[in-house]
């Protein structure tokens, strides 16, 4: 074993120890961004080359400091996105939203979808549909500057179209003639803020966290702005806690104009996100 891989194994104790959920990943994971080299390549790196920098980030992930505000970036799906204060970090779960959008929309056989991402963050959602569905239009929209920041580095160069704007107003040149609307919106309940992980708790935005006592308020208003974009037999999704089970699909009922209002599981099988169709004239 080289020197880096036995401070590895230091630092893995160290974080376990603090409470992080992944020790050895992230342990592994700093090591590989401190010395410049891919986690499966650490045995690689020469005693003499080994970086004292590499505690100073061990004791900020030890302090819960998220790992992706470390290192800059976050990955989702595939891509490889910027992130920092200011901006919400995209979550593995929010991918198995993505996968059931990039399916619905290709079931819909139309030629050039129109998507519309509300509360974009980092813009993973957005960037994620545009690149594995080629020929879709996509629109994005965040109301925080502090999170545009990340945005707009995120999307430079990239076709999806990023307005900064309100949720719940926005894109009104679009009403009626969008094809999928999907949200990761914040979604914990005010009562819930001692529960929350210190990594989303003390460096996520808070607004990009928590929407009222249940934490579904936001998620009410998105349900009317869903349903003035889409088109009949539009679909909208929209992320939730895994407690919020069951809770969500009402809020797309029937006498509200949805059809086919269901919760879905993530890759834990827990209650992920809500689906619901906008239902025909």
């Amino acid at each position: 074993m080289n020197l880096l891989l036995a401070e590895v194994a230091q630092a893995t104790q160290r974080l376990a120890d603090a409470g992080v959920p992944s020790p050895r990943t992230d342990a592994e994971e700093l090591a590989a961004f401190v010395h410049g080299v891919k986690r499966g390549e650490l045995h690689t790196v020469r005693d003499s080359d080994f970086d004292a920098r590499y505690w100073e980030v061990i004791a900020r992930r030890e302090a819960r400091e998220p790992l992706q505000h470390i290192t800059g970036r976050a990955y989702f799906r595939y891509l490889e996105l910027q992130v920092g204060p200011g901006v919400f970090v995209p979550r593995p779960e929010t991918e198995s939203v993505v996968e059931w959008a990039i399916d619905a929309v290709r079931a819909m056989d139309v030629v050039e979808p129109c998507i519309v991402d509300l509360c974009t963050g980092s813009g993973a959602i957005a960037l994620a549909l545009a690149q594995e569905v080629p020929r879709s239009r996509v629109h994005a929209v965040e109301l925080s500057e502090d999170a545009l920041v990340w945005t707009r580095k995120n999307m430079e160069g990239s076709r999806v179209e990023l307005r900064r704007g309100d949720a719940l107003t926005a894109f009104p040149d679009l009403d009626g003639q969008v094809d999928l609307v999907v949200s990761n919106p914040p979604y914990i309940p005010l009562t819930e803020w001692e529960y929350v992980a210190p990594e989303a708790r003390d460096y996520d935005p808070q607004m990009a966290l928590f929407s009222g006592e249940d934490g579904l308020d936001l998620i009410r208003g998105l349900e009317r702005t869903a349903h003035r974009l889409l088109r009949p037999g539009g679909v909208v999704v929209v992320e939730h806690a895994d407690t919020q089970g069951g809770q969500v699909p009402w809020i797309f009922a029937e006498d509200r104009g949805w059809t086919d209002a269901a919760d879905h599981p993530d890759l834990n099988n827990r209650p992920r996100f809500a689906t619901a169709r906008k239902a025909l004239p």
